[in-house]
């Protein structure tokens, strides 16, 4: 058997380093027509701007805060074949900033009704089933054991959920690690809280996701989630418990990562991301908070390596690699086995 069916991960992911213009911007160099696109200044403060293609070019939520749908026409504008366009507005392309760009391709659409308890209701959704992530929007009905499909055929162990109207509420971030009682939220840095109201206490299963009564998943509004199964070689998403030492815990994922999600489960702790187009060598240390509008931090301090099978950390902050501490993560990247099991020797 195939170790991976993923021989060119930026099929599927990559990561784009980019500066502003402050008018017409397109941006290239992705390797594929980018369906989620995660923007953020790197050079200052700046809010994370996330788009996606079933909600259209043009409308984003932040991950750094609780307010709800965006919409400004002259952000991005396309979702094109090598990359997307970005207009004169919003925090993706000021004049002269530079920015950095996570991107995601889905690409097969459909739309349908929800199910399980209380009104079906309408969804859309794009998905890939070959890299294990699709984006639903859906509208909620307000009652426990709402099921929504997410057509990845597999199920999924991380989603992320935003409703997409009004303000004042939270993202809710569903991890196999926590159980199906347990919720982060992504725009702060609480801990892991017993919520069973969200999942209403049931996993993901192959074909769908529950919700419970909570109106961060299930209001009588629309709402979207970014769900993300496992693919062996190309993406990783699991725990650690860190050990409080430069010397620090090994994470195997079996690929090297090129983009790390992460947050410590049970203290006040930031989110960070750590990405290989801004860290090229090891060790990386330049970092993004998901929850924060800050510009990128790290300069100067070694935070983790990037291995051709996994992370080792380098630094003993307890947000990162605490003694005892343990965390969550969400990682992508590219496999040295290609798909006839041959080891790369160049990319």
């Amino acid at each position: 058997m195939a170790y991976t069916t993923i021989d060119k991960f930026t099929d599927y992911f990559n990561t784009n380093i980019y500066t502003g213009n402050g008018g017409t911007n397109a941006i290239t160099g992705v390797g594929h027509q980018p369906d989620f696109v995660w923007t953020k200044r790197r050079d200052n403060t700046g809010d994370h701007m996330l788009y996606n293609s079933v909600t259209g070019a043009g409308v984003h939520v932040h991950s750094n805060a609780n307010d709800g749908n965006n919409t400004i026409a002259a952000s991005l504008t396309a979702f094109n074949s090598d990359g997307f366009t970005l207009g004169s507005g919003g925090d993706s392309n000021g004049n002269g900033e530079t920015y950095i760009s996570f991107n995601w391709k889905t690409g097969t659409t459909g739309s349908g009704t929800t199910g399980g308890s209380g009104t079906d209701k309408s969804y859309s959704y794009s998905v890939n089933t070959t890299a294990g992530f699709s984006i639903v929007k859906y509208t909620g009905n307000g009652s426990a054991g709402h099921t929504i499909p997410h057509h990845l055929g597999v199920a999924p162990k991380m989603i992320l959920f935003k409703q997409l109207t009004g303000s004042n509420v939270d993202w809710r971030v569903y991890h196999e690690e926590l159980g199906n009682g347990n919720r982060l939220c992504l725009n702060d840095d609480s801990n892991v809280s017993n919520d069973d109201s969200a999942f209403n206490d049931t996993s993901p299963t192959s074909t769908v996701f529950t919700v419970g009564g909570s109106t961060s998943t299930n209001p009588s509004a629309d709402m979207i989630a970014y769900c993300f199964a496992e693919k062996t070689g190309y993406s990783k998403i699991g725990g650690y418990t860190g050990n409080g030492n430069a010397d620090g815990t090994f994470v195997h994922t079996g690929m090297r990562p090129k983009f790390l999600l992460m947050k410590e489960r049970n203290a006040g702790a930031a989110w960070y991301m750590f990405n290989g187009a801004v860290n090229t060598s090891n060790p990386t240390h330049l970092f993004l908070k998901p929850n924060e509008n800050a510009a990128e931090g790290g300069t100067g301090s070694a935070y983790l390596d990037f291995l051709s099978n996994g992370f080792k950390w380098r630094a003993n902050s307890g947000s990162l690699n605490g003694s005892g501490d343990n965390y969550v993560y969400m990682a992508f990247g590219q496999s040295a086995v290609g798909s006839n099991n041959i080891p790369c020797v160049a990319r």
